[in-house]
């Protein structure tokens, strides 16, 4: 018996092999060409200038996907000491140096490298908007205060302005939307709900159409378009409505009682309680110029009745005027409410506090009588840490966001479940701050990006099953002609 030596089998083994290891190699150059080896964030503060305080957000965003809806994190906050920026009016130096604590935390949460390229923004609210009113070179001092404080640290300043109520209520709904990646699921949007110290604010996609076209904004995000109804009520922040509700029971009482001192005998404090006051110290305010208050000192006396104060809240809502269709008070337009909302700041501070954010309207009434009739000694006994000024506010505050929501904005039994009373979403705070950053940094593009046609994970998979599919192919080959070369072996003899 001969045997032939088969002159192409080892070349074919060669070959195979060779293609295998490329294979091999183009699989693992892939997955590391297309995964970074570290990743790269990208950095940005805010500063939210209230009424009452000055809060200082970082964000954190991977440097190679800011351009994704959901990126961009809350990495840090800051509480400034003290009272809002409005409150250095009368020392507009003091602005400036009491940001300086938190300003020198950011220095230390974002990297040294970074900090060139860090844009830092000052955006003051409601508190700003009423000292402008009242005293414009004031105002102006006290922003270019701040302005020289956040030019000296070693961030990209990008200025220290005053913004409108309609872009608090706008960025407001764009940081939930964002945060809850909204804006690129055919489902629908959250409305915003925004509560401070001197000014609301509501934002939402309305369901039909908007007659005033002061209240209309629209924005096209990631392909959409979003066409928003938003409004801002100025004074109508908790802080500003509760002198706006006083002043109102005080005007009438000074009318009625000549006795001295006078009693403000106020239902929406706890009964028990009694403080003497001025006029000059809570009335000082633009939102109650125009109430007719003698310059005196006055007493004032808690009650602790649920349904009288929240009768003498409706009073600081005029529902008497309307020419639209429909309004939701003083004279403004609103469609009706529409969809789930967020509602945010003060309105969940508040109602947190109560451990009110899930009951039913009727069970929250329920709850708020009997907090707002309990003594005054025993609040305190219950709550001995907190301080005494904003434990007292809670009935009002409280009534003041049931009214506001039930007659305000029209919200009923209905669609009161529909409210979700929240805080953060995910790590990062509802607010307009985030909102306003992407804005002005355009990270949310006006057009969707192009996506791969799979995620990472989905590639990577994808390829090492196809490589696995062509090695047993091979593998398959190999045999097939290994078998042949037998079979020819065999008979050849």
């Amino acid at each position: 018996m001969v045997k032939v030596k088969n002159s192409w089998h080892r070349p074919v083994v060669i070959f195979l092999a060779a293609i295998t290891v490329g294979i091999i190699i183009m699989v693992v150059i892939s997955v590391v060409q297309n995964k970074p080896l570290y990743q790269k964030y990208k950095y940005g503060i805010v500063l939210d200038a209230g009424s009452s305080h000055t809060s200082v957000f970082i964000y954190e965003w991977p440097a190679e996907k800011e351009n994704n809806t959901g990126m961009v994190q809350q990495k840090h906050t800051c509480n400034v000491k003290g009272k809002g920026i409005s409150s250095y009016s009368a020392n507009p130096q003091g602005a400036g140096a009491s940001l300086q604590e938190c300003m020198n935390e950011a220095k230390q949460k974002i990297p040294a490298h970074r900090h060139p390229e860090t844009p830092v923004y000052l955006g003051a609210t409601a508190g700003m908007r009423l000292l402008r009113m009242e005293n414009e070179e004031a105002s102006k001092k006290v922003l270019d205060s701040v302005a020289l404080s956040l030019k000296s640290y070693p961030f990209s300043y990008q200025g220290a302005r005053i913004i409108s109520g309609q872009e608090e209520g706008a960025f407001g709904w764009i940081t939930v939307n964002y945060l809850s990646e909204n804006l690129r699921k055919p489902t629908g949007t959250l409305g915003a709900l925004d509560l401070g110290g001197a000014s609301t604010q509501i934002t939402f996609v309305p369901q039909q159409k908007i007659e005033s076209s002061d209240n209309s904004i629209d924005f096209r995000l990631y392909g959409n378009n979003y066409h928003l109804y938003t409004h801002s009520f100025l004074c109508y922040g908790k802080d500003q409505a509760l002198k706006l509700s006083m002043g109102k029971k005080l005007e009438s009482t000074l009318k009625a009682d000549k006795t001295d001192p006078i009693e403000l005998r106020d239902p929406c404090f706890h009964p028990g309680y009694k403080v003497p006051r001025t006029v000059p110290d809570v009335f000082n305010t633009p939102c109650t110029k125009e109430l007719k208050l003698a310059n005196e000192n006055f007493l004032h006396v808690g009650l602790g009745n649920w349904s009288q104060c929240q009768q003498s809240i409706r009073k600081v809502f005029n529902t008497s005027i309307c020419s639209y269709s429909k309004c939701s008070f003083n004279g403004v337009f609103q469609p009706s409410v529409y969809g789930d909302f967020g509602a945010f700041s003060a309105f969940f501070f508040v109602m947190d506090f109560l451990n009110l954010t899930s009951d039913s309207l009727a069970t929250t009434k329920e709850k708020l009588a009997a907090y707002c009739s309990t003594p005054w000694e025993k609040i305190v006994g219950n709550h001995p840490k907190i301080d005494q000024k904003y434990l007292s506010e809670y009935c009002f505050s409280a009534t003041y966001i049931l009214t506001l929501l039930e007659d305000g904005y029209k919200f009923t039994s209905n669609n009161w479940k529909d409210i979700r009373f929240i805080k953060k979403i995910g790590d990062s705070d509802a607010g307009w701050t985030l909102g306003y950053m992407l804005n002005l940094t355009n990270m949310i593009p006006a057009e969707a990006p192009d996506m791969p046609l799979m995620p990472y994970g989905g590639y990577v998979t994808f390829m090492f099953f196809f490589a696995l599919l062509i090695l047993v192919l091979l593998l398959l080959v190999y045999l097939y002609f290994r078998r042949s070369t037998r079979t020819a072996q065999k008979d050849i003899i």
